[in-house]
């Protein structure tokens, strides 16, 4: 097994779908510019209600990726 090291990242992501949805766009958008992501922790979710429903959902992540070299 190879030794790796991590370094991490906050990223909040946002959808009016759902939490899943709001993981999925923060590590797609991240993904376009950090390489090597390997995992994510949620570290805080949040919604906003409308008329007695939810509308939007906010979910913010620790998002850890490896280092070259």
């Amino acid at each position: 097994m190879t030794n790796h090291i991590y370094k991490h990242i906050e990223l909040t992501g946002s959808s009016a779908t759902s939490i899943e949805d709001a993981i999925s766009r923060a590590i797609a958008k991240a993904s376009e510019t950090v390489r090597n992501i390997r995992w994510f922790e949620v570290m805080d979710t949040r919604g906003q209600v409308e008329k007695g429903k939810v509308a939007h959902w906010q979910v913010t992540l620790k998002v850890g990726f490896t280092l070259e070299g």
